[in-house]
């Protein structure tokens, strides 16, 4: 379960039971945070660990590139991401890629994310890279 424990939860012999208990508790607590690892951006809510994305509750249908993407731009969203960054993450060996394969999965990320054309969640930083803007 990868109860991860720190120097504060080692009880001090001799120790009474209910604060054992209570310090057991708390480290279940604490690892079940970490495994419920949902990002909730506005609408958008981002399961990390399984790998889904939900808008305005509804599940969203995005390949496992758009998917990465999503999940990167999420992570980084307190700054801007250039092109060069989003394709080492989503092509890590070095794969043969077409130059406007990014632009074209922003451009789908986009619809998905924003069908009615109002939020706008991704942000193109001209000469920069893009910035993912909800939340």
């Amino acid at each position: 379960m990868g109860l991860e424990a720190g120097a504060d939860d080692y009880p001090v012999k001799p120790f009474e039971y209910p604060e054992l208990a209570a310090r057991v508790k708390a480290l279940l607590r604490r690892s079940l945070k970490a495994t419920n690892d949902v990002l909730v951006l506005g609408p958008l809510s981002v399961d990390l660990s399984g790998q889904a994305a939900r808008l305005n509750g509804e599940p969203l249908e995005l390949t496992t590139f758009e998917y990465r993407m999503l999940e990167y731009l999420v992570r980084e969203r307190a700054r801007v991401v250039t092109k060069q960054e989003l394709s080492d993450y989503l092509y890590p060996h070095g794969e043969d890629r077409d130059s406007n394969v990014l632009e074209v999965l922003i451009g789908r990320l986009r619809r998905k994310l924003d069908p009615g054309g109002t939020l706008a969640p991704i942000e193109t930083v001209r000469g920069r890279g893009y910035r993912f803007t909800l939340g």
